[in-house]
């Protein structure tokens, strides 16, 4: 009886999680899901010589937090798509912030190379390195680009890929264009969670990430 009990509540366990190894890990995150309060980063240096933390966005409904670099193919073919929504939400009354983070331990990736990138780009959100590579790490995140949609009480409403096609002009669906504007209308998000696509990130070798 009592072994018939453990298997039946191990089943529903199971599939309550999709058969995920972690209560809290999402169905393509290792660590987080959705619902979960995003980690906060402090003072994390960005190519405008700044310090920048989560909690300096405060005043934003709804804060994007991209993972890329300068070195992913997939990475740069997303900037101007990431440049372009960020443009949409600026202003003084933008309730949406766009953060990119890149943690990337290769030369190309270096603080230095980011700048030239964000100054040639004309990145009109915040580029901010993480030597690190802890903040990536706490979200969970291998990949760029890799998409975290945070609400008001900074909590993940969805994780994964910025769209459904790597072509901009084939692109179907909007997952982060559609999740935001879900936050700012208190409406459904109807896709929460996507695989992301792009380059693994280049972790260093004591910061490898495992699986929890």
């Amino acid at each position: 009886m009592l072994r018939s009990a453990l298997v039946l509540g191990a089943f529903m366990v199971m599939t309550a999680t999709g058969g995920r190894d972690s209560l809290r890990a999402g169905q393509f995150n290792p660590d987080k899901n959705i619902g979960d309060h995003a980690p906060a980063w402090i003072d994390l240096l960005g190519t405008d010589g700044a310090k920048h933390s989560l909690q300096d966005l405060a005043k934003f409904q709804a804060v994007v937090v991209v993972f890329t670099c300068n070195s992913c193919p997939y990475a740069v073919d997303y900037q101007q798509r990431i440049n372009d929504f960020a443009k949409k939400y600026q202003g003084a009354e933008a309730k949406v912030a766009v953060v990119a983070i890149n943690v990337n331990a290769v030369p190309a990736d270096t603080l230095d190379k980011m700048k030239e990138r964000a100054t040639e780009e004309e990145f009109v959100f915040p580029y901010l390195y993480d030597e690190s590579q802890q903040i990536a790490k706490d979200y969970g995140a291998g990949r760029t680009p890799e998409f975290f949609v945070l609400n008001q009480e900074r909590k993940i409403v969805y994780m994964g890929a910025f769209d459904d096609n790597t072509k901009a002009g084939e692109a179907k669906k909007h997952y982060v264009a559609d999740a935001v504007e879900a936050v700012l209308t208190g409406g459904k998000i109807e896709v929460t969670e996507t695989a992301p696509v792009g380059c693994a990130i280049r972790w260093t070798k004591e910061k490898r990430r495992t699986k929890k």
